[in-house]
């Protein structure tokens, strides 16, 4: 089975490698060998992609930067479809603004900078890509990406190009209606607002200082680990807060470690593994539900070796 996407691959005209070690594709630098890593160019590409495997039978998975993600020690079996800088332009018209799905987010938020369009300055700092983001309805500041679209141009779930209407797109935070479908994200229609290269520049400036005062930059991290859920954030504060009063800042299993300058990431100090990483979530949640009542729930997605992947809740 696995033989027949490679002859096809090789035969495709396709980018793709075999054996490609999955810490070198996400932020936390964890991660065993995949099967395939295709890189496609274009939205037709994309389709190819995803038509092959399904044709082969062979587990797909579309990612981005892999900032938010968490893959398995023993690797994936299936094939990778990693969304980067091929597919990453962007054109401007007026306040609009369209851009494919492996545009990096910062890259994309300074040229909104550089022609004077504010809205996208929360994103300047979040290291990954834009297709991810409009995934998890990502952003920082109490702002998402979803406030500023239009459409989001995907690949249903037949493989057939189609336009997803900002009300269809279901947004809520850190949710989208893609969490649900197994469609793909090509692209997107964003609105924003005319302001000065000089006032956006300096709005991105100061969310970059608070992200260095705040959060652990030095070491490989997925980001915030924990949702902010509103209930829990009434009562008790920030998921970060929480899991500092209950006494876990710097608490680690194996290499996995709560960070000791922000408690909602989880930072790899050398060779930490996904099993690291699953007992040290699982012991956080157990703890902060014996505190509070409240069981936290996760930001990031996992992905299995036998091809499933989701909110990584869905695997504890």
């Amino acid at each position: 089975m696995a033989n027949t996407l490679a002859e096809t691959l090789t035969d495709s005209g396709l980018i793709w490698k075999a054996g490609v070690p999955l810490r070198n594709l996400c932020h936390w630098k964890i991660g065993g060998p995949a099967d395939y890593v295709i890189e496609p160019r274009s939205a037709e590409e994309t389709a190819s992609a995803r038509r092959l495997a399904i044709e082969a039978n062979v587990p797909f998975l579309v990612i981005g930067h892999g900032s938010n993600m968490l893959f398995d020690d023993a690797g994936y079996r299936g094939a990778i479809i990693k969304l980067g800088s091929r597919m990453s332009r962007c054109r401007f018209s007026g306040t609009r603004v369209k851009a494919e799905a492996g545009i990096w987010a910062p890259a994309l938020a300074r040229a909104c900078a550089g022609r004077g369009l504010t809205g996208l300055e929360h994103i300047v700092g979040i290291p990954g890509n834009l297709g991810g983001l409009l995934y998890m309805n990502g952003g920082s500041l109490r702002k998402n990406i979803g406030d500023a679209v239009v459409c989001v141009d995907i690949l249903d779930e037949q493989g057939n190009s189609a336009a997803v209407s900002s009300a269809e797109c279901r947004f809520s935070y850190r949710h989208s209606v893609f969490q649900e479908k197994k469609s793909v994200i090509l692209g997107v229609e964003l609105e924003l607002r005319q302001s000065t290269p000089d006032e956006v520049r300096r709005n991105m400036l100061a969310v970059l200082k608070e992200r260095r005062e705040k959060f652990p930059l030095d070491l490989p991290n997925c980001g915030s680990v924990f949702s902010n859920e509103p209930r829990l954030y009434e009562t008790y504060g920030p998921p970060g807060m929480v899991i500092e009063q209950t006494g876990l800042k710097g608490v680690r299993v194996g290499d996995a470690e709560i960070s000791a300058r922000h408690a909602n990431f989880i930072v790899n100090c050398g060779r930490a593994s996904s099993a690291d990483v699953f007992a040290l979530i699982r012991h956080v949640r157990r703890k902060v539900l014996e505190r509070t009542g409240f069981l936290l729930h996760c930001e990031v997605c996992y992905a299995a070796p036998d091809g499933r992947c989701g909110r990584l809740d869905a695997f504890l």
